[in-house]
């Protein structure tokens, strides 16, 4: 995987930068995330917080209380409404949403969470771990 590594969202009025390998690269199939992505799941890189930069623009964020009993920062552009990224119970991690990279190609998914609420139309991958609801927290 490329470090650094950008996107941003599909106005182009949001860019980011990201000086960080991911942690993580999971599928979550939780319901707020399968109502943010519009679909069964959201792909994330999930990366320190302190390795993401703006370079322009500000995304518009919505509060929500995840299953978890979490709050979760889900940011997306306001002008387009491309989701960008998810902040919640872990304040120095972010998830960068694996659709607003430049070259999603490398941001492969390792394991699916929240399985438990997977929609049974939802293909995922066999070989992939399962998690019925979320994995432990990383250490950093």
């Amino acid at each position: 995987m490329p470090v650094p590594f950008a996107g941003g969202c599909a106005c182009g009025a949001i860019r980011y930068e990201c000086s960080a390998a991911p942690i993580a690269v999971l599928n979550c199939h939780c319901r707020d995330c399968q109502r943010a992505s519009g679909t069964g799941h959201s792909t994330v890189a999930v990366v320190p917080a302190d390795s993401l930069r703006l370079l322009h623009g500000t995304p518009r964020q919505h509060a929500s209380t995840a299953d978890s009993g979490n709050e979760v920062r889900r940011e997306f552009c306001s002008d387009c409404g491309s989701p960008l990224f998810a902040r919640g119970g872990i304040p120095s991690f972010v998830a960068i949403k694996a659709g607003s990279l430049d070259d999603p190609s490398w941001c492969v998914p390792t394991l699916d969470i929240w399985t438990q609420s997977a929609q049974p139309w939802d293909t995922m991958s066999p070989s992939l771990p399962k998690f019925p609801k979320n994995i432990p927290a990383p250490s950093r």
